[in-house]
């Protein structure tokens, strides 16, 4: 069976809201979030950025929100509306049912937040139960440690190394491949759903299991 190509469609949660990127509705909000230069490093392990003026920033926002592949969403505070974050689905292979998570863009405010682990899930959720796709990727540059350990905590296998997998910003990319297949989602779908319930926080927002 071939998995369906995803759509421009909004995917809401109890914390967050993700929907495809609009320049004029979301610049103002990550602009203070995630460009200038006091936000340069966010874009490290980033193909594109940083992005040092707002003019700049609108126009890479523009870029990515004229592809289908990668399909960038934005990632909103379900409560405000506020844009922190972005992400995408890309290297989309309906024929055999595999597609990738990648062009993850945190805001401080957005990381290790509730909000950022339900982006996953969602998009997990849609991948593997409304397109039916049988892989779901991540992958990161080997030295970018913090995205993979997310990786892992969100519930995504480690494969291995791939030696200079690709060049980013003129220099050589070993990567980490990490995959979760559509067999392990009731297990981790049930991890992401106990973890997100609100028992699981305390009245300072602080969780009281780690999601495992």
């Amino acid at each position: 069976m071939i998995a369906r190509q995803p759509e421009r469609i909004p995917l809401a949660g109890r914390y967050a809201t993700l929907i495809p990127v609009d320049p004029s509705l979301h610049v103002e909000d990550l602009w203070p979030r995630v460009g200038g230069e006091e936000h340069a490093a966010l874009w490290t392990w980033m193909p594109d950025g940083p992005y040092l003026s707002k003019a700049d920033l609108e126009a890479g926002l523009r870029a990515k929100a004229s592809t289908a592949d990668p399909l960038f969403f934005s990632i909103l505070d379900a409560p405000s509306g506020q844009a922190l974050g972005l992400a995408s689905l890309m290297r989309i292979d309906p024929k055999h049912g595999v597609i990738e998570v990648g062009g993850i863009m945190y805001s401080p405010e957005l990381q290790r937040s509730r909000i950022a682990t339900e982006a996953i899930y969602l998009l997990a959720s849609y991948i593997f139960e409304s397109l039916g796709y049988r892989r779901y990727e991540w992958k990161c540059n080997s030295l970018n440690w913090p995205s993979r350990r997310a990786a892992q905590r969100l519930g995504f296998q480690f494969e291995g190394i791939f030696r200079q997998h690709m060049m980013l910003k003129g220099k050589n990319r070993d990567t980490a491949w990490f995959s979760m297949l559509d067999s392990e989602w009731p297990a981790r779908k049930a991890a992401f759903r106990k973890w997100l319930h609100p028992d699981n926080f305390d009245a300072a927002g602080n969780q009281l299991s780690p999601l495992a």
